[in-house]
């Protein structure tokens, strides 16, 4: 942790405002994993929906999934209509990128986010990569920011970088940790993680941050 006198010298965040935040990912543990802690900072400053496009329910091996979901979001504080688990099958998004856009044309005409996150344009996964491109078209004139999910993306480098707290780094690891079923993947162990964070807060000379790709900023400059 960095003492007060190194909060003193550091150089003062960018402050976002937005009242509405979108988080808008694939298939469940998908916005967990690349924007876990960032939901713990903000989760009583601001008004958050959550969309997760596909339930997995065609994989047998995956039936616990959604309840895993529900139960990790809810330690983030995301419960009821504020987390939505949508329907489409996993690995066939291209062939129904239509209905994704009108799904998420629907997000903006009745939400109507200020800030959207979704995919980094460095996933290669065909389920991701569906989702940002539709997310682009859908919310034209919207800041987009792309997090990151480990196990597919490629090439990824964060170049927003967003200060998080020791509080929400443990926040993200006790939600990641109701996913039981993939308990034994290498992308939910707790210390890739934890130094993940601790990483992109080192490029921001913080503690902790969460990194995203600026895939589209709208902005203006204040007086103040």
């Amino acid at each position: 942790m960095a003492s007060s006198q190194q909060n003193k010298n550091m150089n003062q965040n960018l402050i976002l405002y937005g009242k509405r935040v979108c988080f808008i990912g694939a298939h469940p543990d998908d916005i967990e994993l690349g924007c876990g802690a960032l939901i713990s900072n903000i989760g009583n400053r601001a008004d958050i929906l959550c969309v997760t496009l596909s339930d997995n329910k065609k994989n047998p091996e995956l039936q616990n999934l959604v309840a895993e979901h529900k139960a990790s979001m809810a330690v983030l504080g995301i419960t009821g209509n504020h987390d939505i688990v949508k329907d489409f099958e996993t690995r066939r998004f291209p062939q129904v990128r239509q209905e994704i856009l009108e799904t998420m044309l629907d997000i903006k005409r009745t939400f109507k986010p200020e800030i959207v996150f979704v995919h980094t344009k460095n996933d290669i996964h065909q389920d991701h990569v569906t989702v940002t491109d539709e997310a682009l078209r859908a919310f034209r004139g919207t800041t987009v920011l792309g997090f990151d999910v480990l196990r597919s993306s490629y090439g990824f480098f964060p170049h927003f970088l967003i200060e998080v707290s020791e509080q929400d780094v443990e926040k993200k690891l006790a939600a990641l940790a109701e996913y039981k079923t993939y308990t034994s993947r290498y992308y939910f162990d707790s210390q890739i993680t934890r130094a993940t964070m601790i990483r992109h807060g080192a490029l921001a000379e913080r503690p902790f941050a969460e990194g995203f790709d600026l895939i589209r900023v709208v902005a203006q400059f204040g007086e103040d």
